[in-house]
């Protein structure tokens, strides 16, 4: 089992063409409320506020190859002013934070009457102590050491509680379907293994079923960066999806609407 003293794993990650250079913004990344029917995005984004580098890091990586697209905050003071800027579905939040402690940032955050789902992760374990995140406006608590697979679970079903999205968890275009809770993928009942950023692509494809959605849009709600949306990579991650999930099967679902973006439909 993982802990937050050992490396997460790389994602496996296989370009079946060669992608152009990214230009990647230096500023903060491009939040997710400012796309259009945010309530319909699945691929979250979490807000992760850790001084200690190597828990950051290993949980940050681990969320990623799960398909969640993070940002970090090293400070209270810096997650805050993330937290109150940028839509998130999630916060994980450590209490003893630099310029500003976690339940301070807490606080703060129920007074301006954000309610993002917050995960306290702390290495402060006595039953005082989670008593106290809690009554300030914590929805969980976690201690340190942990087990990643447990934050994990936690991550998923606070989201997914504050969603209201249990009967979301499968979504269905013609054959295809996919449990968003176990990661299957199937078409005509045959198993599809898919990477990370294959699954998130598919679910968000399956999430506006029937409508177009934009390459800025993908880049966007896959990629936890401001990507220069004249980059290939999403084409590139298209052929690799239609590869899988299309080649085998005589009704293509992935369409492509020129000059536009993608379409998943049966027809």
């Amino acid at each position: 089992m993982q802990t937050a003293e050992t490396n997460a794993e790389s994602a496996n990650e296989i370009a079946d063409s060669p992608i152009r250079p990214l230009a990647v913004s230096p500023s903060i990344h491009m939040p997710l409320a400012q796309a259009p029917e945010l309530g319909q995005v699945t691929t979250m984004r979490v807000l992760v506020v850790e001084d200690d580098e190597k828990i950051a890091s290993f949980v940050i990586k681990g969320l990623k190859q799960n398909g969640y697209a993070v940002d970090h905050a090293a400070d209270g003071e810096h997650g805050l002013d993330l937290a109150t800027a940028i839509s998130y579905d999630l916060v994980v939040l450590d209490l003893m934070l630099p310029k500003l402690d976690g339940l301070s940032v807490l606080r703060r955050l129920r007074q301006e009457k954000i309610r993002t789902p917050v995960l306290i992760l702390s290495a402060r374990a006595n039953v005082d102590d989670r008593v106290h995140g809690l009554q300030a406006g914590g929805d969980d608590y976690l201690t340190k050491p942990f087990a990643f697979s447990e934050l994990l679970a936690r991550v998923q079903a606070l989201i997914r509680r504050a969603n209201q999205a249990v009967e979301q968890t499968h979504l269905t275009v013609a054959d295809l379907s996919m449990n968003v809770i176990t990661r299957e993928v199937t078409r005509s009942g045959q198993r599809i293994e898919l990477h990370p950023r294959e699954f998130s692509l598919l679910e968000f494809l399956l999430r506006h079923a029937g409508r177009p959605v934009t390459k800025t849009m993908i880049l966007e709600h896959i990629w936890d960066f401001h990507f220069d949306p004249q980059t290939n990579v999403v084409d590139v991650l298209i052929h690799r999806l239609r590869a899988k999930i299309d080649k085998n099967f005589p009704l293509k679902l992935i369409q492509t609407i020129r000059g536009v973006g993608y379409v998943v439909k049966a027809s």
